[in-house]
């Protein structure tokens, strides 16, 4: 007689097959299709380190513009991805949904580990990359860049779980979100140190959860970078939590519309 496996088992098994379906489906739906997931991002870092370096800008907030940018992009770029693969994630995989033991979540949470795994190999790159010009690398406090990075991350999936329930039922929401990350890219101080903003434009920018995951990870990263002094990692993984559970609240509400629509 056949035995019957624990909840936990099965959401393992569930996970690692949809893991290796969406990791087969973007890195080879196309000719050198992996090849430009981690490029993207690259080109955009190395683009603009380059007009920083033309504009002659060697440093940002006391710490190294390549560095500066580096951090700033790869944690917004966690963020933007995570988001945007998460919103679309019940559209891509609603024919799975005819198994039982497949929920939308699962799709979205598979999603969202895929695309943080692309950004820490393309991490990885960049610091090598600035690293050969003699630029140091090494954190000063790793378990803050981490703790930065990760809560700039789970703010992604929080995001994309809440997109994928509006995408659906009310899609000009969804519409209306897809369009927030567009500001969200100056907003966060990707490109403009928010140090630099004079109040109380400054206070109201750090009401952004991303604006102070970034700071933070760039504080990690040295002793001597200026950071906005309101910054607070504590408040982001706040609303990273706020986010999931919201996400997640809908996805139990609205389950039955999410699948069968």
């Amino acid at each position: 007689m056949a035995t019957r496996r624990p909840p936990l088992q099965v959401t393992l098994s569930v996970w690692k097959a949809l893991l290796l379906r969406e990791a087969l489906t973007r890195l080879f739906k196309g000719r050198a299709s992996w090849f430009w997931l981690v490029a993207e991002p690259l080109a955009h870092i190395a683009i603009l380190s380059f007009l920083f370096t033309v504009i002659r800008q060697r440093t940002i907030a006391n710490m190294e513009s390549e560095l500066w940018l580096v951090l700033g992009l790869v944690g917004f770029f966690s963020f933007r991805r995570t988001a945007g693969q998460g919103g679309a994630g019940i559209a891509s995989n609603r024919s799975l949904f005819v198994y039982r033991q497949i929920t939308p979540v699962d799709a979205i949470l598979v999603r969202s580990l895929i695309e943080i795994l692309l950004m820490v190999i393309v991490a990885i790159i960049a610091f090598i990359g600035i690293g050969m010009y003699g630029l140091d690398i090494i954190p000063h406090d790793p378990l803050l860049v981490l703790s930065a990075w990760s809560g700039v991350w789970l703010f992604g999936v929080g995001f994309g779980l809440v997109l994928s329930v509006f995408n659906e039922l009310l899609p000009e929401i969804g519409s209306i979100l897809k369009l927030l990350m567009r500001p969200l890219y100056l907003m966060s101080g990707v490109l403009i140190p928010i140090s630099i903003i004079p109040e109380p434009y400054q206070s109201y920018l750090m009401y952004n959860p991303i604006a102070n995951g970034l700071e933070g990870m760039r504080s990690g990263f040295s002793p001597f970078y200026h950071e906005v002094p309101s910054t607070s990692v504590s408040y982001l993984h706040l609303c990273s939590l706020c986010l999931l559970v919201t996400g997640f609240l809908a996805h139990r509400r609205f389950r039955k519309e999410l699948i069968s629509k």
